[in-house]
Order: C-alpha cells, then structure tokens, then sequence
C-alpha cells in the first residue's frame, strides 16, 4: 500500500509539469471514445458467522482478510451532458480472497486453539456500467467522482471440485454483484488522458454455496468487498 501510494505521488509530481499548457482542450466534448484500465485490487469477503457452526462443530468463528488482486479492462465513454458521463468498463479481474476458521478443542492439551486457512481463488469476467459527475477542469486536471454497479461471472467456479474433506474447496455462487463508488483524478496530456482511480465495491447478493461439509456450515452469508486502484489511458 505505501508502494503504491508513492508510486501515485510520484506521477502526480510527474504530470504537473505539463499544466502550464491547456492539452486536449476539445477532448472532452466528443460524444464518444475509449480506452483502457489497469489496476491493482485489495478484496475481502464481507460475512456472518453462523452460531449453530459453533455449536455443531467446535468453530469459534471465521474471519476474512484482504488479498491482492489484478485487474484491466476496456474503456467505452458516452459524454451524456457537460459534467456527466455514463461509462462501460468489460474486463477481467482475478483475486485470492482467504478465510481462516477457528478451532477451540479442550480436549487437546497441546494444541486447544487451532486455525485453518483456505484460499479462495477467482477469476471473474465482469461488466461494469458507471455514472462519473466531472468537476470544472482547471488547467491539465479535473477531478470526479464515480458511481455504479457490477455484474461479475466467475470463470475459476467451472472448475472448483471438492478433492476430500481435508482440503475442501469452498464453493462460491458464480454470479457476482456490486455496487461501487469512488473518485479520481484527470491528467490532459499531450496525446492521452491518463487518470488516478480510487473505488470501493460492496457486494449486494449473497455467494455463499453450503455443501456437506463443516466448512461450508460456518457462515450464513457471504458477500464480497473490494478496494481498486486504477490507471486509465483514453485517446
């Protein structure tokens, strides 16, 4: 996180050297153009523990942590009015989400506390449609902030297969869903627009898919939080 926070410094000190000359002055005013999106992603699963899990089987609780992530999409603009614009962003994400359950045994002298991890891998091709509210541009920059929901499908579940009870594979529902909001930054260079993008999603539905096994009876529901740190390019 420092990394990338000095790595946004960094190209911000970087950019305004070119503010002193206004570029791309009629960019904003076309009806339409396109770009591309690069990110690095924090994510996490929102959840509740389920109280008869612990009854049931001895597990104290679940816990969830953030992971890194990656993603990149393309660009669609439509310029609706002076100060909005309605944005779709199809691309692919791919993250490692982690939950670690704990174990109370008093029946185990040695060990009595005991915590399992399992990592849950996911590759989602999602389809984002956003609303972004632009303020005035003040020489090369212009700030904003963005809105939206998304629809996610992810691919990694084709293949998810429980092996055996001791390395179970917690199952996800595929389809994802949630609504992001967040702001950034415009950069007007001489050739391309580049922007600094910060969102937070939140999930709406629940992805939790409870199999016959412990594991999957420790929660009632699930819903995913993600954190996103983009770079955008748009010509």
């Amino acid at each position: 996180m420092r990394r990338l926070t000095l790595i946004i410094l960094l190209v911000c000190l970087g950019l305004s050297a070119h503010s002193q000359i206004n570029n791309l002055s009629s960019f904003d005013g076309r009806l339409l153009h396109y770009g591309i999106q690069v990110g690095y992603t924090q994510s996490k699963f929102d959840l509740k523990f389920s109280e008869n899990s612990a009854l049931r089987d001895s597990m104290q609780g679940v816990t969830s942590y953030y992971n890194a992530g990656f993603h990149i999409a393309v660009i669609g603009d439509l310029r609706i009015w002076k100060y909005f614009n309605l944005r779709l962003l199809p691309g692919v994400t791919i993250i490692n989400r982690e939950l670690s359950y704990s174990w109370e045994h008093a029946f185990f002298d040695a060990h009595p506390h005991l915590d399992i991890r399992r990592n849950v891998e996911s590759v989602y091709g999602e389809i984002p449609l956003e609303f972004r509210y632009r303020a005035m541009r003040w020489k090369n920059f212009r700030p904003y902030v963005t809105g939206g929901i998304t629809y996610g499908f992810d691919f990694s579940s084709l293949r998810k297969n429980k092996n055996n009870n001791d390395e179970a594979i917690v199952r996800l529902n595929p389809h994802e869903v949630h609504y992001t909001i967040g702001f950034g930054l415009d950069f007007f260079l001489k050739y391309v627009k580049f922007a600094i993008d910060i969102k937070a999603g939140f999930g709406i539905i629940n992805l939790w898919v409870e199999d016959d096994d412990i594991y999957s009876r420790s929660a009632d529901y699930l819903k995913s939080r993600t954190l996103m740190f983009s770079f955008t390019f748009e010509g």
